[in-house]
Formats: C-alpha cells, structure tokens, sequence
C-alpha cells in the first residue's frame, strides 16, 4: 500500500519552515504539486519530499567543479553561504533554495575565496567568527573580484567595532544569531534589488 500522506497548507509552512508567500509561488511555479480542495490546498507528503531531495544544495568539493556558470540574464541569483556551522549552512542553504536563488556552500573563508575565483556570484552571506580567516577578512578580499558584491554578515558575535568596519566595507545587511528565516530572505531580496 502506497503512504497516501497530505498535508495542509499550514503543514507545509510548518514543515518547509517558509512563508505562505513562497508556498504559493512554488505552486505556480509547478515545483510542488497542489490540489484544490474545496478553498483550501493540500499536498502530498511524498511530492515535497521529492521536490526537497531536487533542491538539496551543492557543497563545494575537492573533485572536479561544476560546470561554467549559466549566462547571468537566465541564471537564478547566484548566493554563497559562508559559515562553519553545518546547521546555519543547511538552514540557509535550504531557505534560500526555496525562493528560488542558486545555492553554494562552503565551511571557511579559504574555501569561499576559491569558490569566488572560480564563479561569479550575485550574493555573499557570511558568518563573521570562523576559525582560520574571519568573515571581515573574506570580505575584503571578495571585494576584490567583484567590487559591488552584495554581502550580508550573520554573526553571534555582533560588537560595535565589526558593526562599524562592516558599514566602512559597503554591507548590504548585518543579521545577528539567531534569525528568523523571513529576516533572511528580505535581506537578501534588498540587497539584490529585488
């Protein structure tokens, strides 16, 4: 027998850990199947597994790299998450790929630095407290490829003095730990002009 599991919209809100806005917008963009019934939706459970498996996010590795990078005018935002919690990375990682934007992620700052080298990027989001190079430090150096690069910084570190160096970088947003998912996806959609 076939596991025949619904759920209702709020369900799927509560299980995806996304807005009711970004639902809808998945169901018009047929990334998950919805019925009608009656004036409420319902979902099957299996579809958005599915559907979720589809967008768990590349990590970066050591093996050969990915192919080049889609024209920008097709492409979806390009963001890479930087930060070495893997939890943060997921939940980023996760949130991110569900309004639709195109998702690396990587542990450290060396390993962003690479990624940078090898594609381009729309959107920078990292942690500022890493072991090794700091987020600060990371941002200096991206600046570097891409001078109007759009970073937002998250950190459970927040002090004036990396708030202040953090404006002086050009910043787009500064989010402390923890966040909300919503807070996440504004500052990202500001800072990519959307």
């Amino acid at each position: 027998m076939i596991d025949e599991t619904f759920l209702t919209t709020e369900e799927v809100l509560e299980y995806l850990q996304v807005n009711l806005r970004t639902v809808y917008r998945l169901i018009k963009a047929g990334k998950i199947p919805a019925v009608r019934v009656g004036r409420q939706w319902r979902f099957r459970k299996r579809d958005i597994d599915a559907w979720l498996d589809s967008q768990r996010p590349r990590t970066a590795r050591t093996a050969p790299a990915p192919a080049a990078p889609r024209p920008s005018t097709l492409a979806r935002p390009r963001v890479l998450v930087v930060d070495d919690e893997a939890s943060i990375r997921d939940l980023l990682a996760k949130t991110l790929a569900l309004a639709e934007y195109d998702v690396d992620v990587v542990p450290d700052g060396r390993s962003a630095l690479e990624r940078m080298r090898l594609y381009p990027y729309d959107l920078l989001i990292i942690d500022l407290k890493m072991p090794g190079m700091d987020g600060l430090s990371v941002i200096r150096e991206a600046k570097r490829y891409k001078a109007d690069l759009p970073v937002i910084i998250i950190t459970g570190y927040s002090t004036e003095a990396s708030a202040i160096e953090a404006v002086n970088l050009g910043v787009a947003g500064y989010l402390t730990k923890p966040f909300r998912v919503p807070q996440v996806l504004a500052a990202a959609a500001k800072a990519l002009g959307e």
